[in-house]
């Protein structure tokens, strides 16, 4: 496959349609996501009633379900969502924020993984680790220590639940468990501003959207967004500045600049 090619095809197909992406998500950065979901040429809308959040989701190309600041109430919101994401064929794309930190999150992340069909699960290592009971350890929301290579982790997790995991840091990995796809565009910077890995999720939703395959999807999604931020932290003084370049870049960036500049690597 030409990932270039790939890539910069994906992000014009985004444009055309316009896909609807229904988050919810992060309280703390929804203003963020959202405008990172526009720069990218989708159309996001955060709905978190639990009156509407089922018709909301038939309506959408994706669902994104965020556990950033999490309530009782939200969780049930994601379920009723999911549920209805789920019936109507509509991908869902889970970002298990902050498992591994308090056993309530943890318990949330694997109930949601258990009742909902989930396509694709992004998170950092500890996350991901902690959801399947592989010992992440979780330092707030942020990424915390994992004992086993990142790759190994991906990889168990996706075959045990029978999701595409995606795994952001350094290095992004991508895995329905068989195939293994690094991406290894991105930024240091990325961690400096909040809301970074939530809005990397959301880039995933757009992509998935118009991609039916979510390892491609995901792929694709990641070399952008981290292509964006390389663009954005050379143009940027420091977090604040970053932030705004990186929007930036995600609208800006065309087709050429994927083509030229995404690095993905097939394991």
């Amino acid at each position: 496959m030409n990932w270039g090619d790939m890539v910069a095809a994906l992000r014009q197909k985004v444009l055309k349609e316009r896909p609807l992406i229904h988050h919810i998500t992060n309280l703390v950065v929804t203003n963020l996501t959202a405008n990172v979901t526009l720069a990218a040429g989708a159309s996001p809308v955060m709905a978190h009633a639990l009156e509407e959040v089922a018709d909301m989701a038939r309506l959408a190309r994706c669902v994104v379900l965020n556990m950033g600041t999490l309530t009782s109430d939200e969780v049930e919101a994601m379920l009723l969502a999911g549920r209805a994401a789920n019936a109507a064929g509509i991908p869902v794309v889970f970002d298990p924020v902050g498992a591994g930190a308090t056993p309530f999150r943890t318990t949330t992340a694997q109930r949601i993984l258990r009742e909902l069909r989930i396509d694709i699960l992004r998170g950092n290592a500890s996350e991901i680790a902690a959801v399947s009971g592989l010992g992440g350890q979780t330092k707030g929301v942020d990424a915390g220590e994992v004992l086993l290579p990142v790759e190994r982790v991906a990889r168990q997790v996706a075959r045990d639940s029978g999701t595409v995991v995606v795994i952001t840091g350094a290095t992004d990995y991508i895995t329905d468990g068989e195939r293994l796809i690094a991406v290894d565009n991105g930024h240091a910077l990325l961690t400096a501003v909040t809301g970074t890995g939530c809005s990397a999720t959301s880039i995933i939703a757009a992509f998935r959207a118009v991609e039916p395959d979510s390892v491609t999807a995901g792929a694709a999604a990641l070399a952008y967004f981290g292509l964006a931020a390389e663009y954005a932290a050379a143009a940027s003084r420091g977090p604040a500045s970053f932030q705004v370049a990186l929007l930036d870049a995600l609208y800006n960036m065309g087709g050429e600049e994927l083509r030229r500049g995404v690095k993905i690597r097939e394991l």
